[in-house]
């Protein structure tokens, strides 16, 4: 057996190096980016389709004492190696560290308020990346100067320090360069509402960064309301938020169209409506209702259960409502996503990137994307 697997590892390694391999996996055009949630423990390496990304966001590491560290070393290190060993059938994937998130930003507004911190922070950061041979940094403060999760620290002087930040990690990663003599990204995940543009510097962020993905997803409706959570295009008679909408603020702040990612939600999110009135969108909400990865809502809710779809041309966004228990399910499906893939092409954005890999384990929408961003 040993035998047979050293045999196989040895063809591999002659196909990979072979100039017609070398062309089929040329790059792709469009960066397909998918956050991988490792913070469950082992990630089933052996169901990612490695060739239909170009990146993979490993969620997520954590900020302690101005250092980024790892929570679990033990499956962080082997979810690591797992994940490089995926380079096997796609040498061109990237594998990128992210670090924060929405339960893990509350010590970013400390870790990066001194320049000592910062460079602390920094090297830390890009220790991981040299130790697990790896391909990046993706900072996912939820969020600089701005209230996340209960108990996260901000401060208004985290609008300058998110950029001084990135500038402390671009100088890290540089140095790594030439000790590697290869290429390292640094990006970051960023809030799509208006707010998160004023609370930071993104026109001067922009030059450490090689892409800003924008999360067009969890938006909701104003005040609240009922709305949907990852539509491409305003809705209603006000303005509000969409996907559309958070990609020319982030232009108009100096952020380049060839940089910016767009985000896609392979998970629904639900909302138990006051009335059957308009389908319950736009009306108060009454509680949270388990939404589900997509997956599960196309194989048993999709015109199932009681809950019938719906389209909302204006939004290009599906949602699903059970006027017997008045919930509305918010959601992206494949025409929705082949939407979102022509908004990429038409604006020359940089490509698309999407929460959770694991939330569609059947790729409805991750064949999607491959099939329209190719």
């Amino acid at each position: 057996m040993k035998k047979i697997c050293l045999l196989l590892l040895a063809v591999a390694a002659l196909v990979i190096s072979s100039p017609e391999f070398a062309k089929a996996q040329s790059k792709k055009k469009y960066i397909v980016n998918a956050y991988v949630g490792g913070f469950r423990g082992l990630v089933k390496t052996e169901e990612i389709d490695a060739d239909k990304l170009t990146h993979i966001n490993y969620a997520f590491v954590n900020v302690k004492d101005s250092l980024a560290t790892l929570t679990n070393l033990a499956t962080d290190s082997i979810n690591f190696r797992k994940l490089n060993a995926l380079k096997l059938i796609n040498p061109d994937l990237k594998i990128v560290i992210s670090i924060g998130g929405w339960a893990w930003s509350e010590n970013f507004s400390d870790a990066v308020l001194t320049e000592t911190s910062r460079q602390k922070f920094a090297k830390s950061s890009v220790d991981i990346i040299r130790q697990y041979n790896l391909d990046g940094v993706d900072i996912d403060w939820e969020y600089p100067a701005m209230r996340g999760e209960e108990g996260n620290i901000y401060r208004p002087e985290d609008k300058h320090n998110f950029t001084l930040m990135f500038k402390a990690l671009r100088d890290e990663l540089n140095m790594l360069e030439k000790e590697k003599g290869r290429k390292f990204l640094l990006t970051t995940a960023v809030g799509g509402s208006k707010s998160f543009v004023e609370n930071t510097e993104m026109g001067d962020a922009q030059q450490y960064l090689d892409y800003i993905l924008i999360m067009t997803y969890d938006y909701g409706g104003k005040n609240g309301t009922v709305g949907h959570h990852t539509n491409l295009y305003d809705y209603g008679v006000e303005e509000g938020s969409s996907a559309d909408r958070s990609v020319k603020n982030f232009m108009a702040a100096g952020v380049p169209a060839n940089k910016i990612g767009l985000g896609a939600a392979f998970y629904g999110k639900g909302w138990e409506a006051e009335t059957i009135k308009n389908n319950g969108l736009g009306e108060k909400r009454i509680k949270a209702v388990q939404g589900g990865g997509y997956t599960k809502l196309k194989d048993t809710l999709i015109d199932q259960n009681g809950y019938k779809k719906y389209y909302d041309k204006k939004a290009r966004a599906p949602y699903l409502f059970n006027e017997s228990t008045r919930t509305l399910i918010t959601y992206e499906d494949e025409k929705s996503i082949k939407d979102k893939c022509k908004y990429v092409k038409k604006n020359k954005l940089a490509g698309i990137f999407f929460w959770e890999y694991f939330s569609d384990p059947k790729e409805y929408l991750l064949t999607e994307i491959s099939k329209d961003l190719d």
